[in-house]
């Protein structure tokens, strides 16, 4: 799309109904901490990465991690084994810079954006963080009668890539997923959009890179978040 008033994009826009979230690198910054912190050991082997730079492997490596964990935790949670091994999801999403509980810096420009949102759309979380972490950041920014809908790790059978998170939403709210965008920083986030048949737009102020995002199938890609206001 090559602006908010490209004709195809207001077609699409006149559908839209709710905009659903992704949190980290969407709604939550990250600073990538830990990946400095591997990068930095990794210097010493600099000769073995193109460019002399670790850090688009080290990249790379998380990205190309995230849909396989959550598989996994997916599959775990099928045979009821114990919560605690959902830790493998949260050690990637430190490896990302995510930070923890309590502890969340929104992205800028990220709250306002919903507030001018919310009185034209439904508004909800897609996540595959816990729900008291989503629960955690929603009351650190007094989101709640904001954000209605909360897709957490627990409240879906299959994570993102999966469309089912998706699917949840959108029907919490008593949509179809083409009423529906998913707003994400990642190409998992993308492709459980477009698997699940909602509208995905990507966002360049978390993780993903912009070839990443257009090859998983995003319909849009935005700079940071709180551009979604002059689209919808």
């Amino acid at each position: 799309m090559l602006s908010p008033d490209d004709p195809a994009f207001l077609a699409v826009r006149d559908r839209i109904r709710a905009i659903f979230f992704d949190l980290d690198g969407t709604l939550i910054d990250t600073d990538d901490a830990l990946l400095e912190a591997l990068a930095r050991r990794l210097e010493r082997w600099s000769w073995a990465f193109g460019g002399g730079n670790p850090r688009p492997f080290l990249r790379r490596a998380v990205l190309a991690a995230e849909g396989p964990v959550n598989a996994v935790i997916s599959a775990l949670d099928a045979v009821g084994l114990d919560d605690n091994l959902f830790s493998i999801g949260d050690r990637l999403r430190h490896a990302r810079g995510v930070r923890p509980r309590g502890n969340f810096v929104a992205v800028d420009g990220a709250l306002e954006m919903i507030r001018s949102l919310r009185p034209s759309y439904r508004l909800g979380v897609v996540t595959t963080r816990s729900r008291a972490d989503a629960l955690a950041f929603l009351r650190q920014f007094e989101l709640e009668s904001l954000l209605e809908v909360l897709a957490s790790r627990e409240d879906t059978r299959r994570l993102k890539p999966h469309p089912e998170p998706v699917h949840r939403a959108a029907s919490s709210v008593d949509l179809s997923p083409d009423q529906c965008v998913l707003v994400g920083d990642t190409p998992v986030d993308i492709v459980s959009a477009k698997v699940a048949g909602a509208y995905a737009v990507g966002v360049l102020c978390g993780f993903g890179e912009r070839d990443e995002l257009l090859k998983a199938g995003a319909d849009l890609i935005l700079e940071n978040t709180a551009q979604l206001t002059a689209w919808f």
